[in-house]
């Protein structure tokens, strides 16, 4: 926050005035600090319910105090915090978020350690395609950004570079890969000192396909003490969402252009079609198969029939089904994000990616896997207005799901980043 210069000549009346603008100044400066102050000690303690609404809309003081310096100079205007609140519905604590985002970006730095044969399994990502492009694309991007330090010391976290989905493209069986993970990181607890300091908790792993998990079943303080990131974070296997953070599974790249902003051309109420390879799955192709509102098959739509109809049901459809499959999570999220057509998650244990950061009930349904019999009702009963409120707001969130190369501002690496920076202030050494 910029402080008033003092050589710049007075401006009178209202905020713009010297007293003015030293109690706006003031203010906020309260209302920053009291920010920093909650998300720095994580303390979880009760804050006036105007505060807490002013922060998480955008609306109130802070908002009024916004209004009332359009006319100011720039000098002035640079002592304000002002809000965009053309986005905030989609998150928690918007605010908050734009703060801590711009002090992540400033000064959060990760240590990558430098061993191990590039041309195997470390360091560098196995494609940045497929149903698993997401841990090829993080493996690139934290390369291509500006959090990487050569300077252990000023690291915040510490990046241990090994990639299963290019040991499981390699052919490497489970109980090999369970070595592999082993003998690496033992290796870095012999080599260098900084594990040792905490028993790994600030060190992160990033894993998109399942496998990954189960590769690091030989080191059980990895498990327990590491930050996972992982496309799979289910709560019945061991995801600990205070510590760990879901990866988003993104196919990319997306075959089609995104949707959104079409809601007139949604005249599908809900689609699902896929493998029935989970109790979920099955569950649903036999309850909804034949029904003449909900587009329900019971297997993947052949391409003899057409070319891309599968993603082009994507775009005339209201709501999108996203059943779990052999696990919680499913690519069909993303490209239904992607695609502007909302989701409706149906799997029990699933933490959603980015939840602590964006509220997902402003975006997609969640429902539990046993409302699965009365899924027509409920989107049935949905009021329009609500639904055109979601489609908005989904198309507000879809830069969040989005990898790119380099990465860009707000997109998934940057959203993994800030989950990453979240937890690295809970780690004590």
């Amino acid at each position: 926050m910029s402080a008033v210069k003092q050589t710049h000549p007075l401006i009178p009346g209202g905020i713009c005035s010297l007293r003015g603008s030293l109690v706006s100044l003031a203010v906020v400066t309260l209302v920053t600090l009291s920010i920093f102050s909650i998300n720095s000690l994580r303390v979880a303690f009760p804050r006036p319910a105007s505060l807490s609404s002013d922060l998480a809309a955008g609306t109130g003081k802070i908002s009024g105090i916004k209004e009332r310096v359009t006319s100011c100079p720039d000098y002035v205007k640079e002592t304000i915090v002002l809000d965009d609140a053309e986005e905030d519905d989609v998150y928690h604590t918007p605010n908050v978020f734009r703060l801590n985002y711009e002090e992540m970006e400033r000064g959060f730095k990760v240590f990558i350690y430098p061993d191990g044969d590039p041309n195997t399994y470390y360091q560098t990502p196995r494609k940045l395609t497929g149903k698993y492009a997401s841990e090829g694309y993080f493996f690139q991007n934290i390369r291509e950004s500006g959090f990487v330090t050569d300077d252990p010391d000023r690291a915040d976290l510490f990046f241990i570079p090994i990639s299963s989905h290019k040991m499981r493209g390699k052919g490497i069986s489970y109980e090999n890969m369970t070595i592999i993970v082993k003998d690496y990181v033992e290796s870095l607890m012999q080599k260098y000192p900084y594990w040792n300091r905490t028993l790994g908790a600030d060190h992160f792993f990033v894993t998109c396909h399942d496998v990954g998990v189960r590769a690091t079943e030989g080191l059980p303080n990895l498990v327990k003490n590491s930050i996972r990131v992982v496309c799979s974070p289910s709560y019945d296997v061991g995801f600990i969402p205070h510590k760990d953070v879901a990866l988003p599974q993104v196919l990319q790249p997306f075959a089609l252009p995104s949707g959104g902003n079409d809601v007139e051309n949604r005249t599908t109420l809900g689609f699902w079609a896929g493998h029935r390879n989970s109790r979920i799955r099955v569950i649903l192709a036999r309850v909804w198969e034949n029904d003449t509102e909900l587009y329900v098959l019971n297997n993947r739509i052949s391409r003899a029939e057409g070319s891309l109809l599968y993603q082009k049901r994507f775009y005339i459809t209201k709501y999108c089904i996203c059943p779990g499959g052999s696990q919680v999570n499913s690519a069909r999220i993303t490209d239904s994000i992607h695609y502007g057509c909302i989701p409706v998650i149906l799997s029990d244990y699933y933490a959603l990616p980015f939840n602590d950061i964006l509220n997902w009930h402003k975006f997609s349904i969640v429902l539990r896997e046993k409302d699965v019999y009365q899924l027509k009702q409920i989107l049935k009963n949905i009021p329009q207005e609500q639904f055109v409120s979601l489609h908005n707001n989904l198309v507000k969130v879809q830069k969040h799901f989005q990898w790119n190369s380099p990465p860009l501002k707000h997109d998934a690496f940057h959203m993994v980043m800030y989950e990453l920076w979240l937890r690295h202030h809970v780690i004590k050494y």
